[in-house]
């Protein structure tokens, strides 16, 4: 797997909204609102997993990871493969990936995890220009 950086997890976000809808303090339409844009890009991109849906108990959750960055231009704000992802951060100098686990059974989604990727070297700038 390939080297991540400013790592950040959302897991304690994720149970404080996974507590207030068990309280009922949030209703399922609250917390079970994924698009349909995202439902396809689980379908299509997404990395199953063995883990069970906090809120319907459906078998498995998949994982998609959205790609951002200044250098991915047209790329930026897609969804991508694991394969697609260790390509990429041999490819490019930085971008960051926005990984959500989606339902698609009952719709929920949240943002799990998000970190950088690349080799850590800027492809915008060639050496004939930075000095200019």
């Amino acid at each position: 797997m390939q080297m991540q950086r400013h790592v950040v997890d959302y897991g304690l976000q994720r149970r404080a909204l996974l507590s207030d809808f068990r309280a009922g303090r949030l209703g399922r339409k609250d917390v079970c609102d994924a698009d349909p844009y995202l439902l396809r890009a689980a379908k299509f991109h997404g990395e199953p997993t063995d883990t069970q849906c906090p809120v319907c108990l459906s078998p498995a959750l998949t994982l998609v990871s959205w790609v951002y960055g200044d250098e991915l231009k047209h790329v930026a704000g897609s969804a991508k493969t694991p394969a697609e992802l260790a390509r990429m951060a041999a490819l490019f100098g930085e971008f960051t990936v926005h990984v959500v686990e989606v339902c698609g059974t009952c719709r929920w989604n949240h943002l799990v995890l998000s970190y950088v990727l690349g080799t850590g070297t800027p492809h915008g700038t060639s050496k004939r220009t930075a000095g200019q």
